[in-house]
């Protein structure tokens, strides 16, 4: 399993393209919001640095996943959030300031937890630990690809307010089938994966996704974050960067282990029509947005 075209050049293109209209939604207030309430970072970094991948290794154990693909799950789970959580966050009216700054601040601390969590689970499941390079390269692509288009967005609502408020909801339009595109053209592309693999570790991988979701977002709600902030978190706790974790797998320099990069490709598939849904039921029953 290697990256293909659609992870590699067509989710990022994309991508890039929907950070902008992201951008275009947010000011620097929404950022100062956030720093002036630092309980909601610590809350999602908890969720996803430390409560997520214990949520992992009990379904791996509890689904007696082969110790290869345990491993592989892991892998994900210690993967940080996907640029594509804060476009699900901004098309599901969450706090996309928290999301990114959420992002920014677990890509940065993966570089120290990643190597960590999945020499851990090399130990528990296969009896070895393999020492994981930093993947500094990666995180600067994560940031290229967020921080810049948004910057961008974000000058043009600064100096053309009207204009961005015009083109925010074409922008919204846009950005779901563009990701609908993406979307299809993936499930295409691993048509041949999917019966397979589905059988290995799909279901695993859907109660991960789910479990994933429901933490992230519940556990805020619980400790009375605010319903926009708590859907940030849940995007950001359910979405995975799949290609990174493919890339760690099967990369000769690192894993170099094809099969651990079955349960992220599956996730991957998963967590797009799970996040859709998720975000659709809580449009669905949404009240008027908390204040901050």
């Amino acid at each position: 399993m290697q990256p293909s075209v659609i992870s590699t050049y067509l989710m990022p293109a994309t991508l890039v393209v929907i950070m902008l209209g992201l951008g275009l939604s947010l000011t620097l207030a929404d950022f100062r919001r956030v720093l002036r309430f630092p309980r909601a970072i610590f809350i999602g970094l908890v969720c996803q640095m430390l409560l997520l991948p214990l949520l992992c290794y009990g379904l791996a154990v509890a689904f007696a996943l082969p110790p290869v693909l345990a491993v592989g799950l892991m892998l994900l789970a210690a993967s940080p959030g996907g640029a594509a959580a804060n476009l699900f966050s901004h098309l599901a009216r969450g706090d996309v300031a928290l999301n990114l700054t959420l992002t920014a601040v677990n890509s940065l601390l993966s570089l120290l937890t990643l190597p960590l969590i999945v020499n851990l689970a090399l130990t528990a499941f296969m009896g070895e630990g393999k020492v994981l390079p930093l993947q500094s390269d990666k995180i600067v692509q994560v940031f290229a690809m967020v921080l810049i288009p948004v910057s961008i967005g974000m000058l043009i609502r600064h100096r053309r307010p009207a204009l961005a408020l015009r083109v925010d909801r074409p922008f919204r339009i846009v950005s779901a089938v563009f990701l609908a595109l993406v979307i299809t053209a993936a499930v295409i592309k691993e048509r041949a994966l999917i019966g397979s693999a589905f059988q290995e570790v799909g279901l695993a991988a859907l109660v991960f996704n789910l479990g994933s979701m429901t933490l992230g977002y519940g556990l805020p709600r619980l400790l009375r974050l605010n319903q926009r902030q708590s859907i940030a978190i849940g995007m950001e706790v359910g979405i995975h960067n799949g290609a990174l974790a493919i890339t760690i797998a099967s990369s000769p320099n690192l894993l170099n282990n094809s099969a651990m990069a079955i349960p992220p490709a599956i996730y991957s598939l998963i967590m797009f029509f799970t996040a859709g849904l998720f975000g659709w039921l809580l449009q669905r029953r949404a009240h008027p947005p908390d204040a901050a």
